[in-house]
């Protein structure tokens, strides 16, 4: 089905484990979405520790904000997968 925007548009970040890995991936999400609510983004580690799993939800304005999001961290270079 068809998205209709703007909506709540759930994404899941996975990575390596580093201390700041949480707010690495918030600053490039504000960059798109201003209005993150950085207290309700989730950090779940993996079993042995080696990755971490950021969840939160954006309210999405269209096709070409979610493909800047996904680009841009795919282009860090510290991001295994956007989901």
């Amino acid at each position: 089905p068809k998205i209709e925007f703007p909506c709540e548009y759930p994404i899941k970040v996975l990575g390596p484990a580093a201390p700041d890995y949480k707010q690495f991936v918030i600053d490039i999400i504000k960059k798109h979405a201003a209005d993150l609510d950085s207290s309700k983004v989730e950090v779940q580690p993996s079993r042995n520790g080696n990755f971490y799993s950021i969840r939160f939800t954006i309210v999405a304005t269209g096709v070409d904000q979610l493909a800047a999001i996904h680009e841009e961290l795919k282009a860090s270079g510290r991001v295994s997968m956007v989901i």
